[in-house]
């Protein structure tokens, strides 16, 4: 049964896969790679990394999903033969997935057994970091470089959708992203779910130290109830100007860096912790990054302010 269900999985991600690349309209490609998010979020839940799939699901499918419905909303109609034509580039790029997957495969097929891993790495040193989530731990101990990157990558990707607007402009706040009539339906949600977002954020921030979790995930649910409120028209998009909402958006790559930066005088290693104090600090860093991360997501969603260019 475990076999079937595992191959229905791997089936169904090819059969989105392709849907996606053959799709003849931006909005219905978008959507399915929506889809495509939730069961590659599956498929890392039946390989036990429930940490990635919490963030897939959030945040590769989620918010990445609703920027590309809104870029594809704003793309202008194209004629049904320019849509054939492109069939071609679909076929080529159908391809190159598929060369793509076989080199992985092969790779993957090809290492050794037992395949290399930091799994026993981190174990060994588990103790030592005052973590119960080998996961959590490998991020920020083993991998610290990589997560900073990953922060960055987002900082950078909101710079570049803030620069789409004009000089005038540059300091406004995006459009609402909601109707203008709310119903009463989404303002009843967005007054009952964000304390209980907030929550579940809370939770997952904190319980990321011991059990599937952490930074990522708790700042997309932030980002989500904010994104939520701004639906409903309870309050107004925030300006990009506003000081303080530059220094959430800096908060978790600035406090990542500092503690870095203090990893060579304490440790003797950049991003080195400090013997026995490495859990706070740890907990410190996820704490400025989820408040980071939310922000970013929020505001990635709502793209440039009011004023942008047109491309």
């Amino acid at each position: 049964m475990s076999g079937a269900l595992d191959a229905g999985i791997a089936a169904l991600l090819l059969g989105v896969a392709f849907r996606v690349l053959l799709a003849r309209d931006p909005l219905g490609a978008v959507i399915g790679f929506v889809a495509l998010g939730l069961v590659i979020a599956l498929a890392w839940v039946r390989l036990a990394a429930v940490d990635v799939a919490l963030t897939e699901a959030a945040i590769g499918g989620g918010v990445t999903g609703l920027v590309m419905v809104r870029a594809a909303a704003r793309l202008p109609k194209r004629e049904g033969a320019r849509q054939t034509a492109d069939r071609g580039t679909n076929w080529i790029a159908a391809g190159l997935c598929v060369l793509v997957f076989i080199g992985l495969s092969a790779v993957v097929l090809g290492l050794p057994e037992p395949a290399p891993t930091l799994a026993p790495e981190a174990a060994a040193h588990l103790p030592g970091t005052g973590l119960g989530n080998p996961v959590t731990a490998v991020l920020l101990v083993y991998r610290a470089l990589d997560t900073l990157l990953e922060v960055v990558v987002l900082l950078l990707a909101l710079i570049a959708i803030w620069s789409l607007s004009a000089d005038a402009s540059w300091r406004g706040a995006p459009p609402p992203p909601g109707p203008r009539q709310p119903t009463e339906a989404l303002v009843f949600l967005a007054r009952v779910l964000p304390p209980v977002g907030v929550l579940v954020a809370i939770y997952l921030f904190w319980a990321g130290a011991d059990v599937p979790g952490g930074a990522f995930q708790g700042g997309a649910v932030l980002a989500a109830m904010g994104l939520l409120v701004l639906l409903a028209g309870l309050c107004a998009p925030p300006r990009i100007g506003d000081r303080g909402l530059r220094l959430l958006v800096l908060a978790g790559p600035v406090v990542f860096l500092a503690v870095g930066m203090l990893g060579w005088a304490v440790a003797g290693a950049f991003l080195g912790y400090p013997e026995g104090a490495a859990k706070p600090v740890i907990i410190a860093v996820e704490a400025a990054l989820t408040l980071s991360i939310a922000v970013m997501l929020a505001l990635l969603v709502l793209g440039p302010p009011a004023g942008a260019r047109q491309p």
